[in-house]
């Protein structure tokens, strides 16, 4: 069990210290950095007799949240609501205050701000104006590494394999992919697709690869939809199956198959991406790599935490693993028996 001692020794206090901090003594003059430090510390090796110090007069630190789209975009992409609601929680965990950004690089930032927690896609140029803050930077959802900033990610290789592997498994001979092209907010850079360079990877290996397969629009409903309208009025043979890679791409997809009369999944199957709380409300609820949106929000505020604790010069990429939901737009695993001679 965690005791006040192993603290002292993990925040480099004293006992004492440690003791008045969690019990919330408001004569105790420490630094906010001491402070956040003790409690840092505390979560991390599970002391949970201490309650949280949400009664000081003094002024808490700040932690700045930028989020790269809208607040009605947000609420339209429950994918960047959740990462902001991980990041949101784990902050009221750690005794930061939050200031919140959307669409939106304030020009200037309190003192009292120690970091600021970066959501979504951003150009070199905003990435320029970030700096100028002069704030800790910590990327989620991108990667920055090469910009020198630390960042949590997906891991979409494997992810991407996985879905696909599931459906050669279940013998699919052609799988389409539905993508969709992003620009940072300021329109001047076109953001790579990660889904979209992982399934022709894939594909390539196993000799299945056929680019008229892949359909591009962007990440909405509508899309996917008016992607697959277009595919079926064509003409053209359909695949054995579409990976889409966000889950309103998949769902505007299944409507338009529906409308049709081509059945999900005896016809075709679809496995989607992020299985947001839309992949299980629609008919058949969707097959969906889970992607785990809370956590990485989590995992950013820790990093951030961390870094403005004890900063550290090299970069570090956080990536999260995923995993594979299987519901009724895809068929089930199919057991051979053996046959009797």
């Amino acid at each position: 069990m965690a005791t006040l001692k192993d603290i002292a020794k993990l925040a480099d206090v004293s006992i004492a210290t440690v003791s008045r901090v969690l019990n919330q003594d408001e004569n105790l003059s420490v630094t906010e950095e001491t402070r956040h430090r003790i409690l840092t510390a505390a979560d991390e090796i599970g002391y949970t007799k201490h309650q949280k110090i949400g009664n000081l007069k003094k002024e808490k630190h700040q932690v700045a949240i930028i989020q790269w789209v809208s607040e009605e975009d947000e609420l339209d992409d429950l994918y960047y609501y959740n990462i902001r609601l991980g990041i949101e929680t784990r902050a009221y965990e750690l005794d930061y205050e939050m200031l919140r950004y959307f669409n939106d690089i304030p020009f200037s930032l309190a003192e009292e701000v120690i970091g600021i927690l970066c959501i979504g896609k951003f150009s070199r140029e905003q990435i320029t104006e970030l700096e100028s803050l002069r704030k800790t930077l910590v990327f989620v959802d991108s990667d920055t590494l090469s910009q020198g900033y630390p960042c949590v990610t997906t891991d979409f290789q494997n992810a991407v394999y996985t879905a696909l592997s599931y459906l050669t498994e279940q013998g699919c001979k052609s799988i389409g992919l539905l993508t969709g092209q992003e620009k940072t907010t300021d329109s001047t850079e076109i953001v790579p697709e990660p889904r979209l360079r992982s399934y022709r990877n894939y594909c390539i290996e196993k000799s299945i690869y056929d680019p008229l397969l892949i359909l591009s629009g962007n990440f909405t409903v509508q899309s996917g939809y008016e992607l697959l309208a277009s595919k079926i009025a064509s003409g053209t043979p359909l695949p054995d199956a579409y990976f889409a890679a966000s889950d309103s791409l998949a769902i505007g997809a299944l409507r338009a198959l529906q409308e049709n009369g081509i059945n999900v999944p005896e016809d075709i199957q679809i496995i989607s991406f992020n299985d947001t709380s839309l992949a299980k409300q629609v008919y058949p609820p969707l097959s969906s790599v889970t992607v785990y949106t809370e956590e990485m929000g989590r995992t950013a505020m820790d990093v951030l935490n961390k870094q403005v604790l004890s900063p550290r010069e090299i970069p570090t990429l956080t990536m999260l693993g995923t995993k594979l939901t299987l519901r009724g737009s895809t068929k089930e695993k199919t057991i051979q028996l053996p046959t009797n001679p």
